[in-house]
Order: structure tokens, then sequence, then C-alpha cells
């Protein structure tokens, strides 16, 4: 079984009202599937739909068309407070900004997500140790945001969406705040993750970033033009 089936996905935004609405076909038709350990990197210029693709991947928005299955389950039409328990339980987000909370701790900003779900406070301690320590953060438990270098917020951010043992990593543009070397760390940690058996679906419009990937997959306005295996 496939971990991620769209088909048909299409999403159109609108602004404006009456006949001063305008409409952008965002994506259109998007067919796509993502199997379990693949290592996938959705290449496309500015406006070409990557990162619409994967809000929709990651439950933070709804297509307007076509329908979305993630392990099996039809999410296509679930409200908000469905998507985020599916969101909580089986996605983990990278961003480019890192969003930790300035005054938290490491191990406090990777355990936040787990006390929203409500676990236990030796169970989401433990978890979080145990993601710092796989992306070699395990010595900067205790230390703040600003006492870490930006690879190092980013592998927070990394932590963070590991501890949730999720089903599948998204990342949008993990290495944008990035200086060249930083970029090149967080990358192979990427590539060290999937290794391990993780699903890793990453947004780039740097070719250097988009080499670690398996899988190419290039958008251009709202439309898949090439998927490349390599």
């Amino acid at each position: 079984m496939a971990l991620v089936e769209l088909q048909g996905v299409a999403k159109v935004y609108r602004s404006g009202s009456g006949r001063r609405t305008v409409e952008v076909m965002a994506l259109k038709g998007i067919d796509l599937t993502v199997e379990e350990g693949e290592f996938i990197a959705i290449m496309g210029p500015s406006g070409s739909g990557k990162s619409t693709l994967l809000h929709i991947l990651g439950l933070l928005d709804r297509p307007s068309a076509g329908t979305y299955r993630l392990a099996g389950q039809d999410v296509t039409a679930l409200d908000e407070t469905e998507a985020a328990r599916v969101r909580n339980r089986t996605i983990g987000f990278v961003f480019q900004a890192f969003f930790l909370l300035p005054r938290a701790s490491a191990l406090k900003n990777v355990e936040l997500p787990l006390a929203y779900r409500g676990v236990p406070l030796r169970a989401r301690r433990a978890a979080a140790e145990e993601a710092l320590a796989a992306v070699g953060l395990e010595d900067r438990l205790d230390h703040l945001p600003s006492e870490l270098s930006g690879g190092q917020k980013q592998r927070v951010a990394i932590a963070r969406a590991l501890a949730q043992e999720p089903a599948i990593l998204l990342a949008d543009e993990p290495t944008g705040n990035l200086d060249s070397e930083s970029g090149r760390e967080v990358m192979r940690l990427f590539s060290e993750l999937h290794a391990r058996g993780r699903t890793v679906v990453i947004v780039t419009h740097e070719p250097e970033v988009a080499a670690y990937a398996h899988r190419v997959i290039r958008m251009r306005d709202g439309e898949v033009v090439a998927d490349e295996v390599r």
C-alpha cells in the first residue's frame, strides 16, 4: 500500500467577490504516489505550485478537487479538528524558519508537540532526548535557540518532527536560512534518516539539495512536468 496517493488533485484560490472574483489555479489535477521509505524532492520555479502541494500533503490545506489518501485513509474532506489529529500523529514538519520558541530549551521545544498530544511528562522527555540524540544534539538539551547555530536550530526542528514518530517527514526549503556548510549538514542528516527507513519529501529550488533525493518531481504552472527516479 502506498503511503501517499493523490488522484486528480486541484487547488483553486479565489479573491474578491461577485464580478471581481479572481481565480488562480495553483494545482491542476495532480496524480502522485509516494511509497514508504522514499526520499523525494519537489522542485519548480516560484509559482509552480510546489509549496501548495506540500501544504496539501501535510493537511495544512485542502484540495478543491480530487482525492488524497494518506496511509490508506481518505483525508480529502477532513474537518480542521480531524485533520489536526491525523497531522499530529502521522506527519512531521520541518520549515525554513525553524519556528522554535525563543525562551524554551532545545529539549522543551522538541517536547512541545508531544505535550499537545497529551503524552505524559516522563515519556515525552525520553522521546525528546532520544530524538535530539538522533540528530547529534544530545549535548545541547538545555540550550536556548539563541545559543545555537542555524544548522543546530534546524536539527532541533528535525528532532521535534522525529519525536512524534511520523509516518512521513515533510520539509519546506529546509536549507533556505542556512549557510552552505550548515545546509549540507542538514541534508546529510535527512539522508541518514532516509537510510534508517524514514519517508522524506522536501520542497526546494536548489539542485544541490534535490541531489540528495532518490526521486525528483518537477513542477511548472501547477502541473507535474517530470518525475525522475535516480
